[in-house]
């Protein structure tokens, strides 16, 4: 019995299509290209190893252990949190891109950690109220260096979060930080003339050389695609549930039609509610088989043999075939259409982007509404700082920390007359 066991596994050995990445893998079961914690380039704070995980790993683990990942919870998608307990946040966003990079990570036998701590790690810099948040602190700092979601993430990881004795921040590891600073690509190309860089970044740079005009590595790669895969796919799932689009509406969208018209052949009298989970978790599922086949194919064309080849590559490892590039446009032409401009999203967009500039203007005039520790803070301006500037820097950190919830209800402290009546 035994041997015929044997012998059927064989043939289905035989008849399963060899793994592209097969010869491009390593005695310990990982890729040749694979991000490795024992090879680590350090921290920027030395520290002993641990007695149980691995580099990675303890970076994730900071990470899910940060006040900053918490606060995701109450920070939302595109929905403000009070409109629907169901709707994403950015903690449950995170979530779900972490589990499509471990995926992909698994599948091109990388470091499943290193994948998941970029994703979990991508959107702790972001605002309350989602981008339009973004938008209203990055125009009220143009005067003042400016502002960029990503840049505060690093902000947020490298100085924002004070848990330990010995340093500022959360202090991850090389590989990590390059992660979050190039997951979509180099900062700048070798030959071109070096940009001006986010503060802190800039800042960054100056202790430590994150090869800004590289690639990352595949499993930083893995995370940035699977951000893109995560939110077209639960975006369409949270327009469906609001009603801002019906199924039928979605046959717009002539590669998520076919998918549509096959369920529907497949269970007859399925119910809409039912369809329209199908039809998500299908899209989704679409996305991860093409970008595992491409970059498979892109892997053995590059043929490397460590993982800087990956980072020298002539571009993305990771990514989407040309046809699914163009699916994924025109999905994006359906959702900016009828969900992110939507009247009722746009009302809301309205009204949350003037709360994020009222507080940030009261705060700059009136430093007395802040909170003592954030007053503090204003006061023991770093060398090199303009007094103004480090102000509203401080001001910007403390907005951009905050959750929905709580922007709200400064807000409301701040500028509703009745207020003083409690």
């Amino acid at each position: 019995m035994a041997r015929a066991q044997a012998k059927k596994l064989k043939s289905l050995a035989e008849i399963k299509p060899r793994d592209p990445l097969a010869r491009f893998l390593a005695a310990d079961g990982k890729a040749i290209f694979a991000s490795r914690p024992a090879q680590s380039r350090g921290r920027l704070h030395p520290e002993n190893a641990s007695k149980t995980r691995g580099d990675f790993e303890r970076d994730r683990d900071r990470i899910i252990h940060s006040s900053a990942f918490r606060r995701l919870k109450f920070k939302t998608q595109v929905f403000v949190y009070h409109e629907g307990d169901h709707y994403r946040t950015r903690l449950s966003h995170s979530i779900e891109v972490a589990q499509v990079a471990r995926s992909l990570a698994r599948l091109l036998h990388c470091d499943e950690d290193l994948a998941e701590t970029c994703a979990l790690a991508h959107d702790l810099g972001h605002t309350p109220f989602a981008h339009v948040g973004e938008d209203a602190l990055k125009e009220c700092m143009e005067p003042y260096g400016g502002f960029d979601h990503n840049d505060q993430t690093l902000r947020v990881v490298t100085k924002l979060e004070r848990k330990y004795p010995n340093f500022d921040g959360l202090n991850l590891s090389w590989e990590s930080l390059e992660g979050l600073v190039k997951h979509n690509g180099p900062v700048y190309k070798r030959g071109q003339k070096k940009p001006k860089l986010e503060i802190t970044l800039s800042e960054l740079s100056k202790q430590m050389d994150l090869l800004l005009h590289t690639y990352a590595s595949v499993e930083a790669q893995a995370a940035g695609i699977a951000d893109d895969i995560a939110y077209n796919s639960h975006d369409l799932d949270d327009g469906l549930q609001a009603g801002l689009f019906t199924v039928d509406d979605l046959e717009q969208v002539e590669w998520v039609a076919e998918i549509i018209h096959a369920k529907r052949k497949a269970y007859p009298d399925i119910e809409s509610y039912t369809l329209a989970q199908e039809t998500v978790r299908e899209v989704m599922g679409t996305y991860i088989i093409d970008v595992l086949a491409e970059t498979k194919r892109r892997i053995a064309g590059l043929d490397p043999k460590d993982t800087d080849d990956i980072r020298h590559a002539g571009g993305m490892v990771v990514g989407m075939s040309e046809k699914q590039k163009k699916n994924d446009r025109h999905l994006r032409d359906f959702l900016w259409a009828n969900f992110y401009r939507h009247h009722e999203v746009s009302r809301v967009r309205r009204k949350v982007f003037a709360v994020v500039q009222d507080l940030f203007n009261v705060f700059m005039k009136h430093r007395r509404c802040l909170p003592g520790e954030v007053m503090k803070q204003i006061e023991n301006v770093p060398k090199g700082w303009k007094r103004e500037d480090w102000q509203a820097r401080t001001v910007a950190d403390y907005i951009a920390s905050m959750t929905d919830r709580l922007a709200l209800l400064e807000h409301k402290d701040l500028f509703d007359a009745y207020q003083v009546m409690r």
